[in-house]
């Protein structure tokens, strides 16, 4: 694979520390001159802003620009969206300021489901930690710029892998989720290729459930951020409920909102967008 470079000329809705720090991915680091650095399928990636204009440059399988395309999902209209959602009300009006630079990536499903897997009751630096540890253990090596990296292995790259090795990691409880998910998706009981094809988001999402370590809201985080696309969705953490409660429902005790009439709330004011408004609203409380 050789170096290709791809510049972005004057785009909206685009900005580094609002994408990759949103909570939605783990394998992007900032660089001491604030551009960032990432691993997805088989392309390492540098992406810089200058003024209006993103310059991506890595080596890539395929072409450049039709990867970070895909990836960055730059055939979304965000202003559309953003000016649809502030329509709302002005608690989404503010949150769009605030995150207004927001996009939902198309990460690979295998790795999406892992990696949201791992997330269940952790921190993002010990998450990103784990999925470095898995991915130059078992993934691929790739030189650039004199530096390694490492693709995010595979089901049959992992097909081998015992509890015990996963535990090495530092998976902690997480260890026997990995083993059985994997074991689920290698012998066909989940097969995550048809998951594409039905409409039905509901039906996509009792799939996922089956899966070992998928809860809800594991789900809906896999279902939102994977290349699955289903932004009618609306994953539920702390500070969603929080911030849900404060500007919506005003409970006193804001751990007694259940989840169910949040998403009935969410479905009602934000409709088939609901996991984009989760996003700007989650960044913003949680951020700001």
């Amino acid at each position: 694979m050789k170096e290709q470079e791809y510049i972005l000329k004057n785009v909206k809705s685009f900005e580094l520390k609002d994408i990759f720090d949103c909570g939605q991915c783990f394998r992007w680091n900032e660089e001491v001159d604030g551009s960032y650095t990432g691993v997805f399928n088989s392309n390492v990636i540098n992406v810089r802003k200058l003024g209006n204009d993103v310059y991506f440059k890595g080596i890539c399988k395929d072409d450049i620009q039709k990867e970070v395309e895909e990836y960055f999902d730059l055939n979304r209209n965000y202003e559309n969206i953003k000016n649809e959602l502030a329509k709302i009300d002005i608690n989404m009006k503010n949150s769009i300021k605030y995150g207004t630079g927001i996009r939902i990536l198309n990460q690979d499903l295998w790795e999406t489901i892992i990696s949201f897997i791992i997330s269940a009751n952790n921190n993002i630096p010990r998450i990103k930690g784990i999925i470095e540890r898995l991915s130059k253990t078992y993934g691929k090596k790739i030189v650039w710029n004199s530096k390694e990296y490492y693709t995010f292995p595979t089901p049959e790259e992992l097909k081998n892998v015992t509890v015990e090795e996963y535990r090495e990691l530092g998976l902690g409880f997480r260890d026997i989720r990995l083993y059985e998910t994997t074991r689920m998706v290698l012998n066909k009981e989940i097969n995550l290729e048809k998951l594409y094809d039905e409409p039905d988001t509901s039906k996509v999402r009792n799939e996922l459930l089956k899966l070992s370590g998928v809860g809800p809201k594991v789900a809906d985080c896999i279902l939102l951020f994977s290349d699955l696309s289903r932004f009618d969705v609306f994953p539920i953490d702390v500070w969603v409920r929080r911030v849900m409660n404060d500007l919506y429902i005003k409970e006193d005790d804001e751990t007694k909102v259940s989840k169910k009439k949040i998403e009935s709330l969410a479905k009602e004011k934000f409709g088939s967008l609901s996991g984009i408004a989760q996003q700007y609203l989650f960044y913003w409380r949680r951020e700001a």
